[in-house]
């Protein structure tokens, strides 16, 4: 099909990922999206887990490792994008050192996740300005940033040098990137290979027909 790696593939299954000639492209492990950066009470213990993940990673030759912001559970916005920064600076030389990226995730709160304080890539670029590393950057999910702000490719054109990794899904619905979605994915691929970006572009909708065709047809897509 041309496809050159898998997500959220954990380690278990790296050996096979990797006799096949794939990448493993980026791990979750342990973290969990309503409980992340945003807290300083849980940076302790969320350096500790990623510190682990992310020298994993390296032994591994897994570019990324994903990172969340957290939930607002009523914290307000720049409170929670300082907190972000203070505990990513925490960890992002020993990224630099390993040579993994940490990726925090930009989803939506309106459908999916809500709640979620990575909503907006305005919010996320500031948390990756403020932390000022070359191994902390965006996950920017195109799906979800389609459901809170759309405009996708002249926000992809503007924030560029803050992004490391892409997901897609068809919105609505998170499903195939079909004649049913509201967005050109093939421009959109165009968009984001005319820029040189060198990462990876991760397929992760949710398959209303059958899996391996639909994964095809998105492959052939986004191929440009």
């Amino acid at each position: 099909m041309g496809v050159s790696g898998i997500d959220l593939v954990e380690p278990a299954d790296w050996p096979t990922i990797r006799k096949y000639g794939l990448v493993p492209t980026i791990t979750q492990g342990d973290a969990k999206i309503p409980d992340g950066w945003n807290r300083k009470e849980s940076h302790d213990r969320l350096e500790q887990e990623i510190r682990g993940r992310i020298t994993r990673a390296a032994e591994a030759n897994v570019p990324n490792v994903i990172a969340f912001s957290g939930n607002r559970k009523g914290m307000p916005d720049d409170e929670g994008r300082e907190n972000c920064v203070t505990g990513l600076k925490r960890i992002a030389k020993f990224a630099e050192d390993k040579g993994v990226t940490v990726c925090l995730e930009l989803l939506n709160s309106k459908v999916n996740h809500k709640d979620y304080q990575c909503d907006h890539t305005a919010w996320g670029v500031d948390v990756i300005r403020g932390v000022d590393s070359p191994r902390i950057k965006l996950l920017y999910d195109i799906y979800h940033m389609q459901i809170m702000e759309g405009d996708i490719i002249r926000t992809i054109r503007d924030n560029i040098a803050y992004i490391a990794h892409f997901h897609t899904g068809g919105v609505p619905g998170r499903h195939e990137l079909d004649d049913t979605q509201e967005l050109q994915w093939r421009t959109i691929a165009k968009a984001i290979a005319d820029l040189n970006f060198q990462g990876f572009l991760g397929h992760e909708f949710e398959p209303a027909k059958d899996p391996m065709a639909s994964l095809k047809q998105a492959v052939e897509l986004c191929t440009v």
